[in-house]
């Protein structure tokens, strides 16, 4: 069972017009089970990451517990005369890897990341560790680690690769610095998976011949997530006392 998550549950008959509005995902795919998405600043950058869940009368949102008091404010200021109730509730969400229990949903960012499950006495949980190294095989961002809030942009994050952003849904807070960066010949930097001899604190920066080349984030069993400069990366840096090694930067 994960404690480092809170639940809430959005109710009222505009909930769904209200949330596609703000959220970078298509609150319509809810029909076929959780939908990942980010609430943006005005300016495009990241404030938070969440789950939403499908309930017959309301929709739960999934959120990390150190977001959630941020997250909940910023969702009120939006509400204004909307028939929108944002309740916190005492339901807790487990995680799981192989056959997933009845009610459960599979994780949509990628089949590798298992399943989720909400309610009062749910249990299960995967090993941090092992959870660490599955976001890193398939670069995963986390909130709070790779995603920064009033700092990130989720398409450097990969929120495109990992179902967390639909381009056709319509207008919602942050969507025009979004589709801007999206029509991008490329993208100059982003997140990559890279190999680390050593290790060194998260959020160490990455040096190449003495220029900043990035910053170095979760690390497990020699590889890690580091956000690159695409054009600045060589085959090796350094990040602190750690070698870093990095794979082929995207097209």
């Amino acid at each position: 069972m994960s404690h480092d998550r809170r639940i809430f549950r959005i109710s009222g008959t505009d909930r769904t017009r209200f949330l596609q509005g703000l959220v970078t995902n298509d609150v319509g795919a809810l029909k076929d089970g959780l939908v990942y998405a980010a609430l943006l600043t005005p300016q495009g950058k990241y404030l938070a990451d969440f789950f939403l869940v499908p309930e017959a009368d309301s929709v739960l949102l999934d959120v990390k517990a150190d977001l959630a008091d941020a997250l909940v404010r910023r969702l009120g200021m939006y509400r204004l005369r909307s028939d929108v109730t944002i309740e916190e509730t005492p339901l807790t969400v487990s995680r799981g890897l192989g056959t997933a229990p009845d009610g459960a949903f599979a994780d949509p960012r990628h089949p590798a990341l298992g399943w989720r499950a909400y309610g009062e006495s749910v249990t299960g949980e995967i090993d941090p560790e092992v959870w660490t190294a599955l976001r890193i095989e398939h670069r995963i961002p986390e909130s709070g680690v790779e995603l920064i809030p009033d700092e990130s942009y989720i398409l450097e994050a990969g929120f495109d690769r990992i179902a967390g952003v639909n381009f056709r849904k319509g207008c919602y807070v942050g969507q025009e610095v979004t589709a801007r960066m999206h029509h991008k010949t490329k993208l100059r930097k982003g997140l990559v998976q890279v190999r680390v001899e050593g290790a060194a604190p998260v959020g160490t920066e990455i040096e190449a011949d003495g220029k900043s080349v990035g910053t170095l984030y979760s690390q497990a069993a020699g590889r890690g997530l580091a956000h690159l400069r695409y054009d600045l990366a060589q085959d090796r840096m350094q990040a602190g006392s750690a070698e870093i090694r990095a794979g082929q930067m995207p097209a």
